[in-house]
């Protein structure tokens, strides 16, 4: 345009800041002017006239704290035009009147990330395991002070009763192992006498009633005859005690009227050269059959027996190695 040609509208008009002045805060407070100096207010466009923008501008010093403006609506994931402030970069004021709060950070853990207590727990695992073991062997200890005092007092000291499961059982109940029966043992001396066999007591260490043994056995046809009566039947040992004058000797053996199978030997199993009958008692056995009650059991000199013998006492035993 030319000089002093000022167009349709004032310099100030054309000012892009003009609301910013005194001017221009009275202006904008006329009706006629909806937008502030220099800027229509809302309406239909007009040439010339610059396009009224999204955000309706206020003065300085217009805006009031705590209250929240007008948002305009932004459709989402819409961006805001150009140049424009988008609201989710808004200043804290404008939202919704509600103070700022400052966001205060967590305190620093220790420990190397085992968390605020676990420095806490160990100890407390630590003592409750000292505890633990002061305990045992405090009982430990007490024990054994206990078992100390009541040996060397003498004094038992008093128990609670014992429960029925604890009490001993009785001495009384039968038992599944059956009571051997004694068997029979009889003196030489008390038996029935045959032939040349006699009474004596000269001869010491016979262990017979008053030292009585039987001798001259050494006489053919000579005997000793004893009634033994046995709890039950089976194979026993029948020993027999003796004196010889260091010299073997042996005799026939009879067991319910049938010899044995085998002689009973006589010998000089002491190894003894002396012939003093008194340093020479010893004794003898040989495996018999007995039935269960009486049997008879008979020592007899017979025809090539040798019988320089003194015979002590006579005794069934179990079998040997039985």
């Amino acid at each position: 345009m030319a000089a002093g040609n000022d167009g349709a509208n004032k310099p100030e008009d054309d000012d892009p800041f003009g609301y910013l002045y005194a001017d221009g805060q009275a202006a904008a407070g006329r009706a006629s002017q909806g937008g502030g100096y220099g800027y229509p207010g809302p309406g239909p466009a007009q040439p010339g006239v610059p396009r009224t923008s999204y955000n309706q501008v206020r003065t300085v010093g217009e805006r009031q704290y705590g209250q929240p403006p007008a948002q305009p609506y932004v459709p989402p994931q819409q961006q805001a035009p150009y140049g424009q402030p988008h609201p989710q970069y808004a200043a804290p004021e404008t939202y919704g009147g509600q103070q700022p709060t400052r966001a205060t950070p967590a305190p620093r853990q220790r420990g190397g990330g085992r968390g605020p207590n676990a420095k806490g727990l160990l100890i407390g695992a630590v003592a409750v395991v000292a505890v633990v073991v002061a305990g045992i062997a405090a009982a430990i200890i007490g024990n054994q002070n206990g078992e100390k005092e009541q040996t060397a007092g003498g004094t038992p000291t008093v128990s609670a009763p014992a429960t029925p499961s604890q009490e001993p059982s009785s001495s009384t109940e039968p038992t599944t192992e059956p009571t051997k029966a004694e068997l029979p043992k009889q003196d030489a001396a008390t038996l029935t006498l045959g032939g040349s066999a006699t009474l004596a007591k000269d001869v010491k260490g016979a262990e017979g009633a008053d030292g009585a043994y039987v001798a001259g056995f050494n006489a053919q046809g000579s005997s000793v005859t004893w009634k033994a009566t046995m709890p039950a039947g089976g194979t026993y040992a029948l020993q027999v005690r003796y004196a010889i004058p260091a010299v073997d000797a042996f005799a026939t053996l009879t067991i319910n009227g049938k010899p044995n199978t085998l002689p009973i030997g006589l010998k000089n199993f002491i190894k003894s050269s002396d012939p003093n009958l008194e340093k020479n008692w010893q004794t003898t056995w040989a495996q018999v059959e007995l039935q269960k009650g009486e049997n008879e059991i008979k020592i007899s000199c017979e025809a090539g027996n040798q019988c320089d013998v003194l015979l002590d006492w006579l005794e069934v035993t179990p079998p040997k190695g039985g």
